[in-house]
Parts: C-alpha cells; sequence; structure tokens
C-alpha cells in the first residue's frame, strides 16, 4: 500500500517494520495490495485464451475414458499458437489439433501421453500402439480412436 493511503505515519511505519523479519510474501503483499482494488480485475490475455479452449473443450470433446481431455488441455497450454491467437483462440486449437490429426508422428506421441494419462488414472498399466500396428486389446485409445475423437472436435469449431 503506497505511503500516502497508509493511515500510520511514516516514523510508526519504520519502527513496526523494523521489528519484523523481512518476507518476500510480505513485499509482494504490501506491494500488490490494491492490485484488486478497482472497477474489475482484469484478467491477463493468455489466461483468457485458455479458459475460452478449455471451455470448448470441456463442453464439446466426447471422451468416455476421461483421459485425452487432460491431455489434449496440457498440450494447449504449452503450446505457443495460444500466443499467437489470443483474439481468437479457438484457431489455436484448430491448428493443434490439426496437426495431431494429420502428422503421425505427432498423432504417436500424443497417443503415448494419452496412454499414459489413462494408466495413471486407473492404475494400470498402459498398453501403447505400434505405429502401423493394430493396436492391443486392451488400449482404451487407439491411433484410429484418437483421431476419430479429435475430427468430431474438429467439426465442431467454428470456422476462420
Amino acid at each position: 500500500m503506497p505511503s500516502s493511503e497508509n493511515p500510520l505515519p511514516p516514523d510508526l511505519q519504520r519502527d513496526i517494520r523494523a521489528g519484523r523479519k523481512f518476507s518476500l510474501s510480505e513485499a509482494i503483499g504490501r506491494e500488490g495490495g490494491s492490485f484488486l482494488k478497482g472497477s474489475q480485475a482484469m484478467v491477463p490475455r493468455p489466461l483468457r485464451a485458455l479458459a475460452v479452449i478449455n471451455g470448448f473443450i470441456d463442453r464439446h470433446l466426447d471422451d468416455t475414458n476421461g483421459a485425452l481431455q487432460p491431455c489434449l488441455k496440457r498440450w494447449i497450454k504449452t503450446d505457443v499458437r495460444v500466443g499467437k491467437y489470443l483474439d481468437e483462440p479457438l484457431l489455436a486449437l484448430r491448428s493443434l489439433m490439426t496437426d495431431i490429426v494429420q502428422q503421425p508422428q505427432v498423432l504417436y506421441e500424443f497417443a503415448r501421453q494419452v496412454a499414459v494419462e489413462w494408466g495413471q488414472m486407473n492404475g494400470e498399466r498402459p498398453y501403447f500402439q505400434k505405429p502401423g500396428a493394430e493396436p492391443h486389446p486392451e488400449v482404451a485409445y487407439s491411433h484410429q480412436r484418437i483421431q476419430e475423437i479429435l475430427a468430431a472436435l474438429l467439426e465442431q469449431l467454428p470456422v476462420g
């Protein structure tokens, strides 16, 4: 809080602070105390963009096993395209999902991460499908199934 807003005289403030140990959290609290004051708290644009994307995924992704959704959200969160499309975040989602669906190497890595997520969620050993091979009978997410799910989500995205 700026000294002009503090009702205590500056010498008293100094004396009070002299008896306390310095901590980073206290300094941040002192300086950022008025951060949320005002008519409206502003949410940074990258966080708003991620919120729009995550909301779309929550509403439209058909993921009965539940492991694909968190993986897709993680990929989006770490992808630089989100920063390029802050005003149109669903374009970033479209671009990323198109890469996964159309580029086999990207699909295989994404499918591997989905399998790991599924294994952790279910406390089971994940099964990995090898590129070009038939999926193991217990694979929850085959390469083809991931492509189908993401293609269905792509169809629901607004165009440009």
